[in-house]
């Protein structure tokens, strides 16, 4: 079966800059975003083996969004220039380890992710989502599944239906529109319907369904200041449903061909990159693997004495280290290997 990655590449950008000390190489360039961007599609790669994968970006400020409200996002604080100067190496970054990336004027990441997932779905993929943007979730189906990150890269929450249904007390992935129609989003400067919170508007789409069907049937609302704050705030709560919907008919030039990975990369590109940047620890895992590659085929005798091999005549050798956890630094050592290309 296909398998996509979707990546939301503002979204992951912001969460990597934040869950990560501010890091810089000896030319101080700040790398921490970087860093954390290449430890995420590093652990992606592994753990999903997509054979399909797409990073989108917004491509700027103003979408078609603000010429139907002015304030959509408004009040955001303005990007640090530490992470603004780290955008160009990520999209590098995504050039070394050959992954697609895309942005399109006058729409945000979530209408490329929306309109790829929505293709993907008709094609028969299994389709993953990853972002630190609650949006997307309404994007969920059976073959669709959002990995929202909590804090970090890496604490994550996996939204499927089933997932929805169990969070929002029944609510369908279509109905997190309505949500956020009825509830706003301080996030996006979305007004919803002032006074209205996640319960209340859940329990109105329980009864009601949409943000329309609460409107269609306004005296059947129970509580008489409830239905005085929906009565004032109707065009603010179908505007707010539009504002929250990802448009997944958006007219993007990139295909689901487009996103299909290379399956024997060069990764030449992205060693000279994590050289530039001094990502030492990765550049390391990449020399252990293509160690192991080169010693898979050959057969040795195990040994636990030294005492015969000369280490004032060694080169080099290779040293493995077992840990009780992930922690080089810290963690006990449980064992260790000693290789010298003979012994």
């Amino acid at each position: 079966m296909n398998k996509l990655v979707l990546i939301d590449g503002n979204s992951l950008s912001f969460r990597a800059f934040y869950a990560l000390p501010l890091l810089s190489n000896k030319a101080g360039i700040h790398t921490n975003a970087v860093y954390g961007f290449a430890m995420l599609l590093e652990k992606i790669l592994k753990e999903e083996q997509p054979n399909h994968f797409l990073v989108a970006f917004d491509a700027g400020k103003t979408t078609f969004r603000h010429s139907k409200y002015s304030e959509y996002k408004g009040g955001r604080q303005k990007t640090p220039p530490e992470l603004s100067e780290q955008f160009l190496y990520i999209r590098q970054l995504l050039d070394a380890y050959h992954i697609k990336r895309y942005e399109l004027e006058n729409y945000e990441a979530d209408d490329i992710i929306g309109t790829l997932s929505r293709e993907a779905d008709k094609a028969g993929f299994e389709t993953i989502i990853i972002t630190g943007d609650r949006d997307l979730t309404q994007l969920a189906t059976d073959h669709v599944t959002i990995y929202y990150t909590k804090k970090g890269v890496t604490d994550v929450d996996h939204y499927t239906p089933e997932f929805i249904a169990e969070k929002y007390n029944g609510l369908t992935p279509n109905q997190i529109i309505d949500m956020k129609g009825l509830m706003g989003d301080t996030s996006d400067n979305i007004p919803g319907v002032a006074g209205v919170g996640e319960k209340t508007a859940i329990k109105l789409l329980n009864q009601f369904n949409t943000v329309e069907g609460v409107y269609d049937n306004i005296e059947s609302v129970s509580g008489k200041k409830l239905k005085e704050k929906l009565e004032n705030s109707k065009d603010d709560a179908l505007m707010s449903k539009d504002l929250a919907t990802i448009n997944v008919e958006s007219p993007i030039v990139v295909k689901l061909e487009d996103t299909k990975m290379d399956e024997h990369l060069d990764e030449t590109e992205k060693i000279e990159l994590f050289k530039k940047l001094e990502f030492n620890q990765l550049l390391a895992e990449i020399d252990s693997v293509e160690a192991t590659q080169e010693q898979k085929d050959k057969t040795f005798e195990v040994e636990s004495n030294f005492d015969h091999i000369n280490f004032s005549d060694l080169d080099e050798a290779t040293i493995h280290f077992e840990l009780e956890d992930s922690n080089y630094l810290k963690d006990n050592i449980l064992k260790f290997g000693l290789y010298t290309g003979e012994h």
